[in-house]
């Protein structure tokens, strides 16, 4: 431990950020992050737990707790206090394969388990662990591992975001022929066209793919398996296949006036925006626009929070974001004690903006969308919006938010973003590869496996597990490599 009074002698710093009102002007990443000196005196606030609860990944109370790579967090957080980069760099890609992607757009799940954050503000975990990998890339730590010997087995990964590139990196390190297959144009999945460029600059994706590449791993982009190609032909040529296509089927508002124009799924808007931004700076004009118009984000968490942030850099009128639950408490609640995730209010980045823009957070709690109102164009106009209080359901005991009579209003909204979440994986690929789900349309495994119902398939990441974070897509990935693996060879290593 290198500064043993280290969290009691040094407040947390974060990383700068450009103010709202300048931020906003572009797509560009705004946080500065601190000088290494300063970032090292971060580190020095680690306690070293006898039980580091950081780098446990245990599920608690229904919600994760601590880091589910297991990244060895005390170790790393010593080594950036004592300077030593490059082996904070080795100790932590032992368990972590893009520590580049978590450090951009994890909610840090290490720094909510951190057992200073029982009195105080937690360690600065996710910055230190930008610091060791930026650090790394820019000293040219960062190099290809070619396996210097090859299996022979030639494995197949159906989509390239964090849980299929973790597959990828695992099991081509592990000396197997990977080609990852993209239905896309670029290499990413919802990286690419899921996080807007301001939260994860595109660039960071790019060298990654590129030091895979001359890793010996194959992308192929604009190819849609289940469409372009047929699953049957893919079990033909590959030994095994991963299926890590995400949870990409979005979850819709049924209401009246549904087939409004200017009515779009979040997802659809975003990538609209990246694709957008990336192929011609926006020049094309090939994005779903928001300048001047009064726009509704429905869903109030990270995806809604980077519609805001989107739809204000566009130039939207206004921007209001709807919220079915209660608003949450701004500290923990009895109910909700350390080290469980705290379910507390976080006001991010978007909604930042908005209250520098335009006065007030764009958040209405306990609120949802009755109808949607159109002009003589047939498209929206206005939407009809209801209160909603919590409701017990005597049947079945659950509490059911349900809507209060009396306080319906018609709000302004042209432009519609539905930020709802999503329901499961898609039906042509699952279809195509005849794998068997469970009630949320996820691909079934035995609890804690990968293999399919199907022989040879394996799966992993969102369509595995449902909509969830980044952090825990490249663990599935990196668990999928190793059953996969294991497979092949009647072993791992």
């Amino acid at each position: 431990m290198g500064k043993p009074t280290g969290f009691l002698d040094y407040e947390r710093k974060d990383a700068v950020q450009t103010p709202p009102l300048e931020r906003i002007k572009n797509f560009n990443e705004f946080k500065k992050p601190l000088p290494l000196e300063e970032q090292q005196i971060q580190g020095a606030r680690c306690m070293e737990c006898g039980v580091p609860f950081c780098q446990a990944g245990m599920m608690i109370a229904g919600m994760a707790s601590g880091c589910p790579l297991h990244n060895l967090v005390p170790e790393t957080n010593d080594l950036v206090y004592r300077g030593k980069w490059r082996q904070a760099y080795e100790r932590l890609s032992k368990t972590h394969s893009f520590p580049e992607f978590t450090s951009h757009v994890c909610p840090a799940l290490c720094e909510a388990a951190c057992t200073c954050n029982i009195n105080g503000d937690p360690v600065a975990t996710k910055d230190n662990e930008k610091a060791i990998i930026e650090t790394a890339w820019k000293n040219g730590w960062v190099v290809p591992q070619v396996p210097p010997v090859r299996t022979g087995k030639k494995v197949a990964v159906v989509g390239s975001g964090p849980s299929g590139l973790a597959a990828a990196q695992e099991l081509n390190r592990k000396g197997h022929w990977v080609t990852v297959f993209e239905r896309n144009d670029r290499v990413g999945g919802l990286l690419r066209y899921g996080i807007p460029n301001m939260k994860l600059d595109k660039s960071i994706i790019d060298r990654r793919v590129k030091l895979m590449e001359e890793e010996g791993v194959v992308f192929k982009t604009g190819v849609d398996v289940g469409k372009d190609v047929k699953a049957q032909d893919l079990l033909k040529e590959f030994d095994r296949v991963v299926l890590a296509c995400g949870a990409s089927n979005p979850r819709d508002i049924q209401v009246p006036g549904r087939d409004a124009g200017n009515i779009y799924f979040a997802v659809d808007f975003l990538k609209s925006v990246t694709k957008s931004l990336l192929d011609s700076n926006f020049k094309d004009n090939q994005f779903i626009p928001a300048k001047g118009k009064h726009v509704l984000v429905i869903g109030g968490g990270d995806t809604g929070n980077d519609c805001v942030g989107t739809a204000i850099r566009l130039g939207a009128k206004s921007v209001t974001q709807l919220e079915m639950m209660p608003k949450p408490s701004e500290t923990r609640t009895p109910g909700n004690p350390w080290p469980e995730w705290p379910r507390v209010l976080k006001t991010d980045y978007g909604q930042e903006e908005s209250i520098a823009v335009f006065g007030k957070d764009p958040r209405i709690y306990q609120t949802t969308v009755t109808e949607f109102l159109k002009d003589d164009k047939g498209n929206v106009q206005k939407a009809k919006i209801v209160s909603l209080e919590p409701k017990k359901d005597e049947k079945t005991g659950r509490m059911n938010m349900v809507p209060v009579e009396g306080t319906e209003k018609v709000i302004d909204a042209q432009l519609v973003l539905i930020a709802a979440g999503f329901l499961g994986s898609q039906k042509y690929v699952t279809d195509a590869f005849k794998v068997d789900l469970n009630p949320r349309t996820n691909v079934l495994t035995k609890p804690d496996e990968y293999q399919t119902s199907v022989p040879r398939v394996f799966t992993a990441g969102d369509m595995h597990r449902g909509q969830s974070l980044v952090v825990w897509a490249i663990t599935e990935g990196r668990k999928a490599a190793e059953a996969v693996d294991k497979d092949l060879m009647g072993y791992t290593v």
